[in-house]
């Protein structure tokens, strides 16, 4: 399956510094982009994990469960301030 590339918009300070970074590594923009995207997720995997365990939590199907998901309230202060009506 082949998927259709899509334009990543950036500060112009940030494209000018991908641009300079590499240049001197001697590498396109795209696969700097690329290779430190996939650091940046190596660092925090962790962190990455705990929040998708969050959100399974609180993603059980239920319109409480989106809506939770989806504002940061918990089921219960939704049920507070009247519930989803589900």
């Amino acid at each position: 399956m082949r998927t259709q590339q899509a334009p990543l918009k950036v500060d112009p300070d940030v494209d000018q510094l991908i641009s300079h970074l590499a240049h001197f590594l001697g590498m396109t923009k795209k696969d700097l982009v690329a290779e430190a995207v996939a650091a940046y997720r190596d660092a925090r995997r962790e962190e990455i994990r705990a929040k998708i365990r969050e959100a399974a939590k609180i993603l059980d199907g239920t319109d409480t469960g989106r809506l939770a998901l989806l504002t940061g309230l918990s089921p219960e202060r939704i049920a507070q301030l009247g519930g989803t009506g589900e």
